[in-house]
């Protein structure tokens, strides 16, 4: 019950307005009452979604579920996020505290200036992406996963309600919605398996993941080619996953990385050619504090100066 009541409390920051969020609330107490009886007596039963599409800049699929079972989510999530976090590797950087896209982009820069010494030598950046990367989840490997770590047999029932209640279209047993709380956390227990390959048996040092986008650094080409197969093979038969072959690629850090949004070269970071034309695009007075902020965090000075040139 507490749990269930501290997640409301953690749900509701900023969605007090919301309509729906307005009339789970409006018997609150009762609403979670009957949901905590459904989850002791194991009748509990995971509703369906309500599908729309963003542009985040490329279109996405979201996948929304209901309050009653956004809570479940909320409650899952703040148990098993600290627990599972302590078992991610350091570089492992997509949807967990004190990492992020530019932590991840900092440790990459970091990892070129060790690799190639400081700039003196060249290095080699092989670059990867998941296909279709939520869509191709397996439900029954993500459950046996979960079951290495949880014993708890009412916690496993559980996560199944959550893993169960949505699969792609046509491919029953398959899939996890863009959306759910519980979903980013999942993703990350899914490629924990692949990161544990990659840092114990590949025994790579310079490996750095963000969501399904992965790289490794290298001071040598040959190396990186060898590797391309053998995280091909796992990915494919351990995690029924497959690189996408169009995003496969090695090149070297003096050409230019493109990643997370930013272009890195061995001696200053830039911003991706397609966010700086969106950002012009879009500013205006009320965001153009955000567009500095992201700015900051690349050799963005003279194009913070034509942002603010336009607004004073």
């Amino acid at each position: 019950m507490d749990n269930l009541l501290d997640s409301w409390r953690e749900f509701l920051r900023g969605k007090r307005k919301r309509r729906d969020v307005a009339e789970f609330s409006l018997n609150l107490m009762d609403n979670i009452l009957t949901l905590r009886q459904d989850l002791v007596n194991k009748t509990y039963c995971h509703g369906s979604y309500r599908a729309f599409k963003i542009n985040d800049p490329k279109p996405r699929n979201i996948h929304k579920a209901c309050i009653r079972d956004r809570l479940v989510h909320h409650a899952i999530y703040r148990i098993l996020y600290p627990y599972f976090d302590q078992k991610f590797i350091f570089d492992s950087y997509s949807c967990r505290k004190n990492k992020g896209t530019h932590r991840a982009i900092n440790r990459f820069r970091n990892f070129g200036r060790i690799v190639s010494r400081n700039n003196t030598r060249t290095i080699w950046v092989l670059q990867c992406d998941i296909r279709k990367f939520f869509a191709s989840i397996d439900h029954h490997i993500l459950k046996n996963i979960l079951a290495k770590y949880v014993k708890d047999r009412d916690a496993l029932w559980l996560f199944s309600q959550v893993i169960n209640s949505f699969s792609i279209e046509g491919k029953i047993g398959v899939g996890l919605p863009l959306g759910n709380l519980t979903s980013q956390l999942l993703v990350n227990i899914y490629l924990n398996e692949f990161d544990q390959f990659v840092k114990r048996q590949l025994k790579i040092l310079y490996y750095i993941r963000y969501a399904d986008d992965f790289i490794i650094l290298a001071q040598d080409k040959a190396c990186l080619e060898q590797i391309v197969p053998k995280i091909s093979e796992f990915l494919m038969e351990k995690l029924h996953l497959q690189i996408h072959p169009q995003k496969l690629s090695i090149k070297t850090l003096s050409s230019g990385i493109d990643f997370l949004g930013y272009i890195s070269f061995p001696n200053y970071l830039i911003l991706r050619t397609k966010t700086k034309r969106r950002m012009l695009k879009r500013v205006n007075k009320n965001n153009l504090p955000s567009y500095s902020g992201l700015l900051k965090h690349c050799n963005g000075y003279r194009l913070t100066k034509q942002l603010t040139a336009r607004f004073t």
